[in-house]
């Protein structure tokens, strides 16, 4: 028998402040969550597959070239309900969750990359993470698989496959859902959310992962936008 449980009101928060220097050609002027794909910022795309499933406040976490991102959304609001906070240059993604610590005090929230497109079902995601005794789900994809599998022994290919992304385990996707608790394992500005909070949250068996495989896509390099550009899993 299914569980539904209600969805509430929680804050996305969007992790937009490094410096995406494999995306120079573009990152030397503007946030990585800035570039634009099919004429909108990637991060527009992002906090749209938000709002389709009804969480439209949301937080960014801005760092590298805050003002680019806060005088964008002074402009465009989408009527949705959107905070920009400065959570430092030189901020690990641990230590500027940790920097909105007074925001999401006591709250549960979702939060994600700001550079990261995928079509995972939210409330399904909730569901799964209220239905946990966990403090924190990562959403696990499969990446996205760039080179055909062969299976050699000694010098004849025994098995040649194309490439295919079930070739390859489980990454972290984001799209997380936390609760409150998170902050315990936040210590300071130079906390990297992904080494020592996660591993230690994994090793008391508090956090999960929902597991998707539909699209992801993560926008690292000029070739990274290109196929984002070309996908038929993202309305442009």
């Amino acid at each position: 028998k299914k569980i539904k449980y209600k969805i509430l009101i929680m804050k996305v928060v969007i992790l937009a402040g490094g410096k995406g220097t494999r995306l120079s050609e573009y990152t030397k002027q503007i946030p990585k969550p800035m570039v634009k794909v099919k004429g909108k910022p990637l991060i527009v795309y992002i906090m749209k597959h938000y709002a389709k499933y009804g969480f439209k406040d949301f937080i960014i976490a801005t760092g590298y070239k805050h003002k680019y991102i806060k005088n964008f959304f002074k402009k465009n609001t989408f009527g949705w309900n959107i905070e920009i906070i400065n959570t430092g240059v030189n901020s690990m993604t641990g230590g500027r969750i940790r920097r909105l610590k007074k925001i999401l005090k006591n709250k549960k929230f979702f939060l994600t990359y700001g550079d990261g497109l995928s079509n995972v079902n939210l409330k399904k995601l909730l569901n799964f993470h209220n239905s946990t005794n966990g403090y924190a789900t990562l959403t696990a994809v499969r990446p996205p698989a760039r080179f055909g599998a062969i299976k050699v022994l000694g010098n004849k290919v025994q098995v040649f496959r194309e490439k295919s992304n079930l070739d390859v385990g489980w990454i972290n996707g984001g799209f997380f859902v936390f609760e409150s608790k998170i902050f315990d394992y936040l210590n300071s500005d130079q906390t990297i959310l992904e080494k020592k909070p996660l591993t230690n949250l994994g090793k008391q068996k508090k956090l999960h992962a929902f597991k998707h495989n539909g699209f992801w896509y993560c926008m690292d390099t000029i070739r990274d936008k290109e196929i984002i550009e070309k996908s038929k899993n993202i309305k442009f």
